[in-house]
């Protein structure tokens, strides 16, 4: 069972967070906060697994907020919700200690996913997010293609297919773009992932932001 923190500003916004994730019968909702300082507040009295932290609460800003709450309570897992696709913003979260970053558009079923990921100890970024990013890191390959594959370690084959699947191609489609097998295209995400040291769409999209092959 996942014992999570609600935060939002808004009371119908919460109560539909609620509502949506009692639905699911590996999570419960333990407490519910409104202000950063409420959060901290509420975790000295109740144990919870996962914060669902609206990046946009009132009072001190989130950013100045997650040191304390990282600080005091290591062993929550973060789990944050804003509105904002920008590289620079979602990484400077993960910096300061998220877990994993969704927006608040992300449907429930993907949200409910993100929190189960982030609980067992996983990092976790959402599909529309993973997807802009890695399109806009796509788009900015050509003014600096080799620079960008030598700090990558990707061949020039491995960069069409993170390309590709940055414009959101399946792995057939991949294939059939490139005049390969599936098999092959496997191989080259697979490598993609062994060469940059990655897991997932969020670490690599982290990495690349560092490095600073994603446009401003």
């Amino acid at each position: 069972m996942i014992l999570l923190l609600l935060t939002d500003g808004h009371t119908l916004t919460r109560e539909a967070l609620r509502i949506g994730m009692e639905a699911a019968k590996d999570v419960a909702v333990v407490g519910e906060a409104t202000t950063g300082d409420e959060l901290l507040a509420l975790l000295e009295t109740t144990p919870a697994d996962v914060v669902l932290l609206n990046l946009s609460l009132p009072g001190p800003d989130a950013f100045a907020l997650l040191p304390a709450l990282r600080g005091q309570y290591p062993q929550v897992r973060v789990l944050a919700q804003g509105d904002l696709t920008n590289e620079h913003y979602v990484a400077r979260a993960f910096d300061l200690g998220v877990h994993g970053y969704i927006l608040k558009s992300t449907l429930p079923s993907e949200l409910l996913h993100g929190l189960t990921t982030v609980a067992a100890g996983r990092p976790f970024l959402c599909s529309a997010i993973g997807l802009a990013l890695l399109g806009r890191f796509h788009t900015s390959v050509p003014a600096d293609s080799e620079a960008a594959r030598a700090a990558l370690g990707l061949s020039k084959r491995e960069m069409e297919v993170l390309g590709l699947v940055a414009e959101g191609l399946t792995n057939a489609e991949i294939a059939v773009r490139l005049f390969t097998s599936k098999r092959t295209v496997e191989t080259h995400r697979q490598n993609i992932m062994d060469k940059t040291q990655t897991r997932n769409t969020a670490a690599l999209i982290k990495l690349a932001a560092r490095q600073g092959l994603l446009p401003d």
